[in-house]
């Protein structure tokens, strides 16, 4: 299942800010939440904690299930390269990751909204699914009557995007639209995440 509960929470959990409106209350609690927070210790946990909690940073990251997760693993593994780097471009791919990248919206979990509301389009028709896998070539866009709603505004304003455009991609703020140039490479994927750990916990 996705966890839908309070998202900083998920960060305090993590270790490490997971969207950018995590990072301020992050830097205040910058331990576990709950309780007993300040009191643990994360160097205490064990290598399979280890590879455990870099597995779940992964899926809250992207905001996906476990099962989902697990499909795209599989996925990964029938790729040429290396599995936990396929892995990762695959989770970019993703119509609500695109989206999120494009600065079409402030948040993953955002992201996720506009395309299940059918405010998001690939190549001209509507695509209410999150995880469509978005291929090289392909052009996302906002639907024509949903572009005057208050958050598609301040995307086209360039209020949601990062400092720099993800390599891969195409951007065209003003008219709302985005452009997959390429199959992401990890080295052009910011997410803090050791993959290598992830696959080692699929792999034990």
């Amino acid at each position: 299942m996705r966890y839908t509960g309070p998202k900083v929470r998920l960060s305090r959990r993590a270790g490490v800010p997971l969207t950018r409106k995590a990072v301020k209350y992050f830097e205040q609690r910058p331990y576990p939440p709950g309780e007993h927070g300040r009191k643990t210790n994360r160097r205490s946990v064990g290598d399979y904690g280890v590879r455990l909690l870099e597995k779940q940073k992964l899926r809250w990251y992207y905001d996906v299930s476990e099962r989902q997760l697990r499909r795209y693993w599989d996925l990964a593994l029938r790729r040429p390269g290396r599995s936990g780097e396929e892995l990762v471009s695959i989770l970019e791919t993703r119509l609500a990751s695109v989206v999120l990248r494009a600065g079409l919206a402030p948040s993953i979990y955002a992201a996720r909204q506009y395309v299940n509301h059918g405010h998001i389009t690939v190549d001209g028709k509507k695509v209410d699914i999150p995880s469509y896998l978005v291929k090289p070539g392909q052009v996302i866009g906002v639907r024509a009557k949903s572009r005057a709603a208050q958050p598609f505004v301040a995307a086209a304003e360039g209020v949601y995007a990062d400092d720099r455009i993800a390599p891969y991609l195409s951007v065209d703020h003003k008219n709302l639209t985005a452009t997959l140039l390429s199959r992401p490479l990890r080295e052009q994927i910011v997410v803090p995440v050791d993959e290598q750990l992830v696959v080692e916990h699929y792999s034990r």
